[in-house]
């Protein structure tokens, strides 16, 4: 899958997630450019991100996220392995 990809899947889950289908997932969206993103919906949308793509994030590695950029190199990442 390539980034492009990412982003569109990622775009269906935030939709869902925040119950808001004007969000744009660009790289650089991070929580503070969304207003219902706190930590409850942090950890829903994590969630909803390891269900889609069949994966698994640790604490840690959520923690180093600065983006969705970011978060979307883990993705490519762990789906290499």
């Amino acid at each position: 899958m390539d980034s492009q990809t990412h982003y569109a899947t990622l775009t269906d889950v935030f939709h869902d997630v925040f119950d808001d289908d004007t969000i744009v997932v660009t790289p650089e969206l991070t929580a503070s450019d969304v207003d219902e993103w706190d930590s409850l919906r942090h950890i829903r949308l994590v969630a909803a991100i390891e269900k889609k793509y069949g994966l698994s994030f640790s604490a840690a590695e959520i923690g180093r996220l600065k983006n969705v950029g970011q978060f979307v190199s883990l993705i490519e990442a762990k789906s290499a392995r």
